[in-house]
């Protein structure tokens, strides 16, 4: 990961000591002028959810996608636009790809960021989207979250 690594804290601590929930660690910097106030964004996307947010660029999620074989065949050597794991409840991020994705899309970074928060979440809360059925099950959370949020339905196309 980036050596300039900023790591931000979304609350301040409960008085037993335990960490704050949403987490966030920002190792692209390149986020901050991506989505202004992405601290904000994350908390309120992802508010009393238990996860930690890893907003990273382009090449760790290639790495970290080609160590996993999470998306694309066995060995992938492509970034990919969120990763989550369950066992340590992460949902990591890459800044290059959510800004393309955004820009091909029309949409603001901050809008295609709220998207994959919440895509990454119900992952974690045991989503899949391999089957036809599955899909269509956890687009549906997805739109009624994020219009929750205000953020427009990303399914619905003009």
């Amino acid at each position: 990961m980036d050596p300039q690594c900023n790591t931000s804290r979304l609350n301040g601590g409960d008085e037993d000591g335990e960490d704050p929930y949403p987490s966030l660690l920002v190792t692209d910097t390149r986020w901050h002028r991506l989505v202004p106030n992405v601290e904000r964004l994350v908390r309120r996307v992802l508010a009393d959810e238990h996860v930690h947010v890893v907003l990273a660029d382009d090449l760790t999620l290639r790495r970290l996608n080609a160590r996993h074989q999470a998306h694309g065949p066995v060995g992938s050597n492509r970034p990919t636009n969120v990763l989550t794991f369950t066992d340590t409840a992460e949902i990591i991020l890459a800044s290059g790809v959510v800004a393309r994705e955004a820009r091909s899309a029309g949409l603001r970074p901050a809008q295609r960021l709220a998207h994959l928060l919440v895509h990454g979440a119900l992952h974690l809360a045991g989503h899949e989207h391999d089957r036809p059925g599955e899909a269509l099950r956890m687009e549906m959370a997805e739109s009624r979250r994020l219009a929750k949020l205000g953020v427009p339905n990303p399914w619905k196309f003009s």
